[in-house]
């Protein structure tokens, strides 16, 4: 996130795509709602109804996977009506005129006929979101989980610059992140291309800092990403792996080709806190410890790190995940591993990343948490990003011209529906904990299919029924549940139950940049259950 979960409650107008917020981020929700209440002005962009449509000024329902045209139409009606804000453009970004240029591809008749939305309400949310300031965008994995999510996402860059909702409270381009920790794990190089801090491998500075600090020689390859893995796994070019707090089997779009990709592995570890549907295929399972029985730091998605305190005596032989790692870099003859605790291991972290470099485990016992960038001891932590310059080499905003591409797979005779995923208020990820957990069950004990009305009683569906869902990739099981919340053509499923394997559906096509796989758009069959 550019800006903080604060600074939500004083925004004039939110813009929140491709996120269903009350149900993957409800504290987030709660901040719009507080804001809506004190009369801030909620645009709602998402093919299904969601929760916070209740609290939305306007609910805009374009088709799944047409984002592009949505937002960059939006852009047009704010160029033709003279509502960019000219002063920020001209001192603070670049490319302005191109991008101009390109809009001509996006008049609002195309925009309609690709996204299905009226016309009028395209002009209306332009409006609303160019002249309610601050403004505030935020999306999820609605945005991101397309063959095109990279255009998505600078999309939403186009929108906030051309309206100067950058670098100010209250404003931003805001991507609420799918897991607690998936911020930090991106901060500490858990991506194929840099290292902590977003230092690039290929960067021969950057790479002689990490070679003399550890006393190695590194080389400038970049790696392959998370699902690029899976598919050199399949081909055998990939002979072991080593998952931690990942269950690939039931979250990876088309998890059968995942899975049997797992099968095809020489060796495979997994470490984790409970047995995955996915450890149950390990050579070797290493039991880690949970969030309340360790020590260390969460950094969640208004880039803030905070504290973990151990709450709970650990259980069985479980170990620290740090301590794990530690252990077989030690035995496998690796130095510089003799960690003592995890404080040690975030003074390191501190040292090598200029954007933690003032962060320390005293200051946030002393403060309670800390925002990056925090580059020295004395520096407060940043509440929002790019407040004077952009981290682009000419320090601008960078203008990007986009094209609509369709979704990889779409509805046809065979496959009529078109299949979203999303998640449960009640169930986390692929439900590892929350399964465990009775109330929640109670909740929400099995997989629905939502469809909607129309749908439904063309093919002789009620409420409830068992029906069979079939895509090109394979088949499950599940029980309908008929809703308007859901458009007609549209059905959606969640990915929480192991009964059901939604991302057996899936389309794994990727985004040819972010190497994201299309799990928001597929098409399938739905039948009665025999």
């Amino acid at each position: 996130m550019t800006n903080s979960i604060a600074e939500l409650e004083e925004c004039k107008c939110f813009f929140a795509i491709g996120t269903n917020t009350t149900a993957a981020h409800p504290v987030i929700a709660y901040a719009i709602k507080r804001a809506v209440k004190k009369g801030a002005k909620l645009i709602v962009a998402n093919p299904r109804e969601i929760g916070l449509c209740k609290h939305a000024t306007m609910h805009i329902q374009h088709r799944p996977g047409s984002d592009v045209a949505l937002m960059m139409g939006m852009a047009k009606v704010i160029v033709d009506e003279g509502l960019e804000n000219r002063d920020f453009i001209s001192k603070r970004t670049q490319d302005f005129d191109d991008f101009k240029n390109s809009l001509s591809a996006f008049d609002l008749d195309t925009v309609e006929k690709i996204t299905g939305v009226a016309k009028e309400q395209v002009v209306e949310a332009a409006r609303m979101y160019a002249t309610n300031n601050p403004a505030s965008i935020l999306y999820a994995m609605g945005i991101t989980q397309h063959t095109h999510g990279t255009d998505n996402v600078w999309c939403t860059s186009n929108l906030a610059l051309l309206t100067g909702n950058i670098g100010k409270a209250s404003t931003g381009v805001n991507p609420l992140r799918g897991q607690n920790n998936v911020q930090g794990a991106c901060d500490l190089g858990a991506l194929p291309n840099v290292f902590t801090g977003y230092q690039k491998v290929e960067d021969e500075k950057a790479r002689k800092k990490f070679s003399d600090y550890y006393g190695v020689k590194l080389n400038d390859k970049v790696g392959i990403t998370h699902t690029e893995m899976f598919d050199a796994a399949y081909d055998k070019k990939l002979k072991a792996m080593y998952l931690v707090g990942e269950n690939p089997v039931l979250s990876e779009a088309n998890c059968s080709h995942a899975e049997e990709a797992i099968r095809r592995l020489e060796f495979l570890v997994v470490q984790d806190i409970f047995l995955t549907e996915t450890a149950k295929y390990a050579d070797v399972v290493l039991p880690a410890r949970s969030y309340a029985e360790k020590d260390g730091t969460f950094t969640n998605t208004e880039r803030r790190v905070q504290k973990v305190r151990q709450a709970l005596r650990p259980i069985g032989e479980s170990k620290d995940d740090w301590w794990i790692v530690a252990e077989i870099a030690k035995r496998m003859g690796a130095e510089g591993f003799d960690y003592r605790n995890s404080e040690s291991i975030f003074r390191e972290i501190s040292e090598l990343t200029p954007s933690y470099g003032g962060i320390s485990y005293q200051r946030l016992e002393e403060l309670g948490s800390l925002q990056w960038p925090c580059p020295t001891a004395e520096h407060p932590g940043t509440k929002f990003l790019h407040s004077e310059k952009f981290l682009t080499p000419s320090s601008l905003g960078v203008f990007k011209q986009l094209s609509y591409r369709p979704p990889a797979e779409l509805p046809d005779e065979d496959y009529p529906y078109l299949l979203t995923t999303d998640r449960s208020l009640y169930h986390y990820h692929t439900a590892t904990m929350t399964r465990k957990v009775d109330g929640l069950n109670m909740l929400r004990k099995g997989e629905q299919v939502e469809i909607n009305p129309e749908d439904a009683d063309l093919l002789g569906i009620n409420n409830g029924d068992k029906v069979t869902v079939t895509s090109r990739r394979g088949e499950v099981e599940a029980e309908a549940f008929v809703t308007r919340a859901s458009p007609k053509g549209v059905v959606c499923m969640t990915f929480h139950f192991s009964e059901t394997p939604t991302n057996v559906l899936t389309n794994c096509a990727l985004d040819p940049i972010a190497k994201i796989p299309e799990t928001k758009v597929c098409a399938v069959q739905i039948t009665p259950f025999a």
